[in-house]
Formats: C-alpha cells, structure tokens, sequence
C-alpha cells in the first residue's frame, strides 16, 4: 500500500506522500476498505476525485506540505518524503491495530483515521465525493471492537 502511494506522489508531482495518496492505494489494494463504503457508486465517485487530483482538482495543493493539525509537532520531526498529516495517519492506524494486540495495521484501520480527520486531504476528497466521514469513522470505530 505504501508503495502504491508512493507511485502516486510521484506520478502527480507531489513532493511529498499525503493522505489522499494513502486513500487512494489503500483503496486500491484493499477489498475490505471497499466494501466499508455504502455501495460501488460511492467507491466510483471516490476513485473519480481522485483520479482528477492530477488533471485538475488538487492543484493547488501541489507544493503545498498537507498538515492537517492531526499531529502537533510532526513536520519537526516527521518522516522524509511524507506530509505531516500522512505520518500521523498511520501512527493513528498502528495504534488502533495495537489496540486489539495485533502488530500491523490493516487498510481499514487507516480508513478509519482517515475518515476521523476532518482537516487532512483524504477527508476532503471523501466529503466532496458524498461519504459521511462522521459515519464511516464511527462505523468503523465500532468494528474495531468486535475484531
């Protein structure tokens, strides 16, 4: 998944690895984060946004670092080649995956954070493709427990 976002940055001009990157592979990649959302047309028009992210919707947030305000402090002391809000996304996803003792996150738990971060890029692109981030974020917040 990392790499999928990683060819995306790179493919879109992007200096930086963001989070709608990261929706965008794990998407991709994932069947269990498809089929969280409410059908295949809301998967489509999702993919849709961001597919146009290199054609036109999301120029402006080329040279631009994304820092949601998710992570105080990480553009200090955050990862190379990766935005602010894109490095405490899959802190959030690892510590829900230590939550229920497992030692790697699944795709579902980075949408979960992502839906839950109503300043980062991902959520963005979510809202403007009609998906409720609140309830995603809540929905998936509840399947965590019963995992």
């Amino acid at each position: 998944m990392v790499a999928g976002a990683r060819r995306r940055a790179l493919r879109d001009g992007d200096r930086q690895i963001d989070t709608a990157h990261l929706l965008h592979s794990v998407i991709e990649t994932d069947p269990d984060v498809r089929a969280a959302f409410d059908g295949g047309p809301q998967v489509a028009r999702v993919l849709g946004y961001l597919v146009q992210r290199s054609i036109g919707y999301g120029l402006r947030w080329q040279g631009a670092v994304e820092d949601s305000g998710a992570a105080p402090g990480a553009g200090e002391t955050g990862v190379a080649g990766w935005s602010p809000a894109a490095v405490a996304a899959m802190a959030g996803a690892l510590g829900r995956a230590a939550a229920r003792e497992d030692r790697r996150a699944r795709g579902l738990d980075l949408l979960a954070v992502l839906a839950a971060e109503p300043g980062c890029r991902a959520a963005e692109v979510l809202r403007r493709a009609g998906v409720d981030t609140q309830l995603l974020a809540g929905r998936l917040h509840g399947e965590s427990r019963q995992v």
